[in-house]
Formats: C-alpha cells, structure tokens, sequence
C-alpha cells in the first residue's frame, strides 16, 4: 500500500462504511465521526455509547479497520509497511541511532526514570522537533501534549523552537496542551482527542507525561491494585489502538520507584509493574550521567538491539555529548 493510497483512505469519511442513516447518525452524535475513531474504538464500547447492537458495532469496527488497512497481512507487507514508517528525531543523533532512526509512529514509546534524568525535556524537544520536515527529521505535524504533573514549560519550547531555527511563537502554536487533573481526566482527553482533535488538526505526534502519575496518587494500597491496573491496562491500549489507527507516535514517561530488596543491578524499577512493561512498543530508561550529560539504555524494543547511548541538556535542548 504505497503512501498516497494510504493518505486518500485516512481521508475517507465514514460514510465509506455504507451504514443504514439511523446508524449513521447514532454513530455522529455519539462523537464517532472517523474511520480513525471507530477503529480505535472497542466494538463493546462502541454499542454501549451509540446505543447499537454488539454485533453490529463488531462488523462497523472489523470494517472501519479494513478499510485502513488494519488487517492480517504477510509479512513482505509488513516490511514494506514498516520502512514507510515516520519517525521523529531527539536532537541527539547517538539517541535517534539507538532508537533505530528516532521516536517511531504506530506505538508507543515510554520513557522511565528518576527526576531530573531528562523524560520532560525529551518530551518538549520532541513537541518541537515533530514540527519539522521530514528531510530534517520532522514530520511537518503537530504535537499534543497531556500535562499531568505542571511540568510543561513554554520557555522550554522557546528555545528549543530556536534551536532548530523554528519561529517560537509559530512552534508554540503547533503544540496543543492540557493539564490533567485526575485519572478520569486524563482518559477523558484522550477520548476527545480521538474524536475531535485527531481527525481534524495535523498532530503526528501524542505525549502524556506523566502516563501514571494520577493512577498512583489516587490508586494507593495493595487493595486498590487490581483495579488500577485494570483501568490503566486498557488506557494503554486505547493510546496503543490510537497510534496505529491514526499513524501517529504516542510518548509517555513513567516514574520509577526503589526496590531496597535488590541487591544486585540497578535498584529502581518503572512503577506500573506488568501492565506497563508490555504495552509500549519501545522502552527507554534514563539515568544521569556526569554534568549535564544522560544515558539511555533501550531495555525492550522487539525490533532493536538492546544498548546505550549518551546525550546531553543544554540550553538550546537534547543535543550530542562533546566527546
């Protein structure tokens, strides 16, 4: 499926889907007026919202894929979907080699560390970087950013917008953001953007930083663990979901917490426990170098060999370690 075929489809309406106009209509006022929203949606999900019978929401969603290109194939075509794949870059080229060429769409990518180690200041280079051509590493896309901690910085932007010699004000424009205040907000975002902001602005690229900050605060007690990991298991599959049907990268950081019962290796782990570990694509950990420099170490990617990497902060943003 070459790119301009592609595009043509992701325009598409859902009148492709040759609905009855009851249905049809159902379906718009319950906020699904994409292909790309239906098909990241949960058949279930979707009969329960638009009042629709599950077995027809099943057949919109099976087709609403289909028409996307969401379906079983060989794996010849998977390569040849794989090469065409957009990908976003760092500023540090040691960093984009490790992550095979930079942030890759279609998945996810989760950033984990300690404070300070570099998560956000990644997160708003790539807000930026996101905005550039492809030829410099762009995808010419917006960026939407979930702000879960009030750790977005627009001075940051700032000067990492003339950095790469972007205009800051048009690079601030290009950055839709919003704090979330809860859990429950944080998903609800990610339910508009689907609907709305998805299908009608150019946004290539979706970071929440951090992904479990609420559900740890509000989520506290071994007995509440069940449900929390519930809630943020389908969270990250929605966000998975997303990033496949809208052909956009999704980013997210995540803590890390201490494990005093290790006595050998590295003593800190990502909160999230299972759930986290397998739903994003790429798994980066950050650690603190000396100065101003960090390290990233891939430690698990299905298409990338694990190793490290050592970029810098400066002023201007993620750039090479002067050796």
């Amino acid at each position: 499926m070459g790119e301009h075929k592609f595009s043509e489809k992701k325009i598409a309406s859902i009148e492709d889907l040759e609905l009855t106009p009851t249905v049809l209509s159902k379906l718009i006022e319950a906020g699904f007026k994409t292909l790309e929203s239906i098909a990241a949606a949960n058949s279930a999900e979707l009969a329960s919202i638009a009042g629709i019978p599950l077995p027809t929401a099943q057949r919109i969603v099976i087709k609403a894929r289909d028409l996307l290109g969401l379906k079983f194939k060989t794996a010849l075509e998977l390569r040849i979907e794989r090469a065409k794949i957009g990908r976003i870059t760092t500023g540090s080229r040691s960093l984009d080699a490790l992550l095979g060429g930079g942030i890759e769409t279609k998945s996810i990518t989760e950033l984990f560390g300690e404070y300070g180690t570099g998560k956000t200041n990644i997160c708003h280079q790539l807000a930026v970087n996101v905005q550039l051509p492809e030829e410099r590493g762009g995808l010419s896309g917006k960026a939407l950013y979930i702000d879960t901690e009030g750790t977005f910085r627009w001075e940051r932007i700032e000067a990492m917008a003339k950095g790469v010699g972007l205009d800051p004000e048009t690079a601030m424009r290009n950055i839709i953001w919003a704090r979330a205040i809860n859990s429950d907000h944080q998903i609800s975002l990610v339910d508009e953007a689907t609907n709305e902001l998805l299908p009608n602005e150019n946004i290539k690229l979706l970071i929440i930083d951090s992904v479990i900050s609420h559900f740890r605060a509000e989520y506290t007690g071994r007995e509440t663990l069940a449900v929390r990991q519930q809630k943020l298991n389908k969270h990250l599959h929605d966000l998975a979901r997303i990033a496949e049907a809208f052909d956009i990268a999704v980013v997210v950081t995540n803590q890390v917490m201490a494990r005093p019962d290790l006595y050998y290796g590295d003593p800190t782990q990502a909160v999230g426990g299972h759930v986290l570990a397998h739903a994003p694509g790429v798994r980066v950990q950050l650690r603190k170098g000396r100065g101003n420099k960090r390290i990233a170490r891939v430690v698990d990617a299905p298409h990338l060999p694990e190793g490290e990497a050592v970029f810098v902060i400066t002023e201007e943003g993620i750039r090479d370690a002067e050796e």
